[in-house]
């Protein structure tokens, strides 16, 4: 994707996550929780993750969650 093409939402940090008990990793979208990983998914995502911020980081959060396929769920 041309820098120019690329969705506005990624600069924007709109997604986070945390680390919760028995390293659970809950993921949200502007402060609203989106899913649970758990067992394996948590240990595909940290690897994912590691080292990456930004829109990086950004992209991974999204496309773990299923829902920013399309690149219209967000309008900024």
């Amino acid at each position: 994707m041309a820098e120019a093409e690329k969705p506005s939402w990624l600069t924007q940090e709109i997604f986070t996550y945390y680390v919760g008990k028995d390293s659970k990793v809950f993921i949200a979208w502007e402060g609203q929780q989106l899913t649970i990983l758990k067992d394996k998914a948590t240990a595909r995502f940290r690897t994912k993750i590691q080292g990456l911020s930004g829109e990086a980081a950004q992209l991974v959060m999204a496309k773990i969650t299923g829902n920013f396929k399309r690149g219209n769920e967000h309008m900024a």
